[in-house]
C-alpha cells in the first residue's frame, strides 16, 4: 500500500519529466533500476527483515519502477499510427500480460517446497523426536530455497527488465513527434521551440 501510494504521487511527475527529456531514458532507468533492486528486496525477505523489505519494496516498486510504469502507456501507443493505435497497444499489452501471468507459477516451481518440513506436529514423543532430528535438514532446505529465489528468480526478473530496456533503447523516440504522425516512418520531430510552446499552451 505504501508503494502504491508513493507511485500515485510520483507518476504525474515522472510522466511530465518524460515530456521534457523523452520516453526512452525513464523507461530504461526504471526497468533496469527496479530489476537490480529485486535482489536486495528478495534477500531481505529471506532474512525476515521486515523494515528493510518494506523499504526496498517502496524504493523498487513505488519509486524506481515508475520510470517505466508512468511512461509505457504513452510510449507504447506512440509506436503505432492513429488508425491502429488502440488495437495494436491493447493486443501487444495483453499478450505480454498473458505470458508474464505464468511467472509466479514458474517461480514457485523453481523455489519448490521444503519437502517433509510442513505439516502438523503431533504431541506424541516419537513423532516429536523425529521432527527434531529432521529440523536441521529442514533449515538447510529452507536456506537452499532462499538462495534459489534470490539468484534464480531474481535473475529471471532482472533478465526481463534487460529485455525491456533493450527494446526501449532500440525503439524510436516519440515525445516530440506530433500525435497524428506517430507510428509513421516519415514522421519527424517538431522543433524544441514549437514543442515547448505546445506544452505551455496545453498546461494553460
Amino acid at each position: 500500500m505504501i508503494g502504491n501510494v508513493t507511485a500515485m504521487i510520483l507518476i504525474p511527475y515522472v510522466g511530465a519529466f518524460s515530456d521534457r527529456i523523452g520516453r526512452r531514458r525513464p523507461i530504461i532507468v526504471g526497468a533496469l533500476g527496479s530489476g537490480i533492486l529485486v535482489f536486495p528486496y528478495l534477500y531481505f525477505i529471506s532474512q525476515d527483515n521486515v523494515p528493510l523489505t518494506i523499504l526496498f519494496a517502496v524504493l523498487m516498486w513505488g519509486c524506481v519502477y515508475q520510470g517505466y510504469n508512468a511512461v509505457f502507456p504513452s510510449f507504447y501507443q506512440e509506436m503505432f499510427p492513429t488508425r491502429t493505435r488502440v488495437t495494436s497497444f491493447a493486443v501487444a499489452q495483453n499478450i505480454g500480460t498473458l505470458i508474464t501471468a505464468f511467472l509466479p507459477t514458474i517461480f514457485a516451481a523453481i523455489a519448490g517446497p521444503t519437502t517433509g518440513c510442513v505439516g502438523t506436529i503431533k504431541t506424541d514423543a516419537a513423532t516429536y523426536k523425529k521432527f527434531l532430528s529432521a529440523k536441521a535438514g529442514c533449515l538447510e532446505q529452507a536456506q537452499s530455497v532462499h538462495t534459489d529465489v534470490i539468484w534464480t528468480v531474481g535473475g529471471i526478473a532482472f533478465g526481463l527488465t534487460i529485455i525491456a530496456a533493450i527494446s526501449a533503447w532500440s525503439a524510436r523516440e516519440t515525445f516530440r513527434i506530433h500525435l497524428n504522425d506517430c507510428g509513421e516512418t516519415w514522421a519527424e520531430p517538431v522543433s524544441t521551440k514549437e514543442y515547448e510552446e505546445a506544452r505551455v499552451a496545453a498546461h494553460a
